[in-house]
């Protein structure tokens, strides 16, 4: 259920967002104050996430009070799944483009640097340059 409304608020939002460097935060605020029950379904968005963070973390909780890390397939293909979420709800935490989705993407994409011999490189290359711009934004 949560998901579903995930999907259908993030589509309605996506229709009225515009992923510049330059607009995007003033995008959020136009579909929070000009739109139709903008602000309704930006605030279930984003709680959203948080509710459907919550049951993903009790179904990873439950899984492990149950024993069910010893099915390592299953496991494996769990964490890959939770790291998949995680890394879909940093983005979308990156598109409003305000102070702390600046800082955020700046301060969770500069923990790549700490890999050894490509951290650096890897860095510049999701970043599309040497800092957090508007190629990092159009990439998210």
């Amino acid at each position: 259920v949560l998901l579903m409304i995930q999907i259908i608020t993030g589509l309605f939002l996506a229709m009225h967002y515009t992923s510049d460097a330059l607009t995007a935060f003033s995008s959020v605020t136009h579909i929070c104050r000009d739109g139709n029950y903008g602000w309704l379904i930006r605030y279930l968005h984003a709680n959203g996430a948080s509710m459907f963070f919550i049951c993903l973390f009790l179904h990873v909780g439950r899984g492990m009070y149950y024993g069910s890390y010893t099915f390592l397939e299953t496991w494996n293909i769990g964490v890959v799944l939770l790291f998949a979420v995680m890394a879909t709800a940093f983005m979308g935490y990156v598109l409003p483009w305000g102070q702390m989705s600046f800082w955020g993407a700046t301060v969770i994409t500069n923990l790549l640097s700490a890999i050894p011999y490509i951290g650096t490189t890897l860095v510049e290359w999701i970043w599309g340059g040497f800092s957090v711009d508007k190629a990092t934004l159009t990439r998210f």
